[in-house]
């Protein structure tokens, strides 16, 4: 198994770092190199490569100073968008390895059109199409998009443990908790998410399992959520719904 710990960065981004036993490690998401390098060197970590999920800047700010620090760093990104000094080029349906743990490569558009997810040795890595309690907005994707991108994630085992990049949850949940308001496990996890906040403690990583029971965004199917939107969505269906839902919440 391989160790993941948060590197905070901004006011509210996470860029994970992954490392193996032996003081390897691989960052996704850099989008500043300070915080990173101060982890590395605290560490005596080796850094051997870097994943990113999609093109915003505060995914891929520090990419170039830690190329120039680091000159024999793999820098693995999406085929489809512009990301600088990618050495190798991915799509969905290919493979990474990590340190022995083999990785696939999901194309989850929505957020943005060419934004891809990294899933191997049970941890999702899915930059900003899936928050704990909420989803990512369509800044160049369109809802059916995103609808699909969230539907291939809820396919994988509810015990993959969700890394996503911001600490969202606590205005995601208070959106949440209004698009459905008797949700018993979502009352519970305010209570939970309020505590650790309180404590300063990260509401990263979730799991799939928890998000089924409290994300709006994957309970489209669901009578609750579709009787929430009702006034705002054109038809019942799970995907009009869905995008009932995203307008709704831009809004909120």
């Amino acid at each position: 198994m391989l160790t993941v710990q948060s590197i905070p960065a901004f006011n509210d981004n996470y860029i994970w770092l992954i490392h193996s036993p032996d003081n390897h490690c691989v960052v996704v998401d850099p989008g500043d190199a300070t915080p990173v390098i101060k982890a590395l060197e605290e560490q005596q970590l080796t850094l051997e490569a870097i994943l990113i999920t999609h093109h915003h800047h505060d995914h891929i700010g520090g990419i170039s100073e830690l190329k120039r620090r680091y000159p024999q760093i793999n820098i693995v990104g999406p085929a489809a968008e512009p990301v600088p000094g990618i050495s190798q080029s991915v799509e969905d349906g290919d493979q990474v390895e990590l340190f022995g743990e083999r990785f696939m490569v999901i194309g989850v558009p929505g957020h943005t059109l060419g934004h891809i997810a990294y899933v191997g040795d049970g941890k999702l890595f899915c930059g900003d199409t899936l928050f704990s309690a909420g989803c990512g907005r369509l800044f160049e994707g369109t809802p059916a998009q995103m609808f699909s991108s969230l539907q291939k994630i809820a396919a994988l085992p509810d015990e993959t443990e969700v890394y996503c990049a911001h600490e969202y949850t606590t205005s995601n949940l208070s959106f949440a908790l209004v698009a459905e308001q008797d949700n018993p496990h979502l009352q519970r996890y305010r209570e939970q998410v309020s505590r650790a906040r309180a404590q300063g403690i990260s509401t990263i990583p979730s799991t799939l399992g928890q998000e089924k029971l409290v994300n709006p965004f994957l309970r489209c199917d669901q009578p609750s959520i579709k009787k929430s939107v009702a006034d705002k969505a054109f038809d019942d269906s799970d995907l009009e719904t869905f995008a009932a839902l995203r307008r709704w919440k831009d809004e909120f």
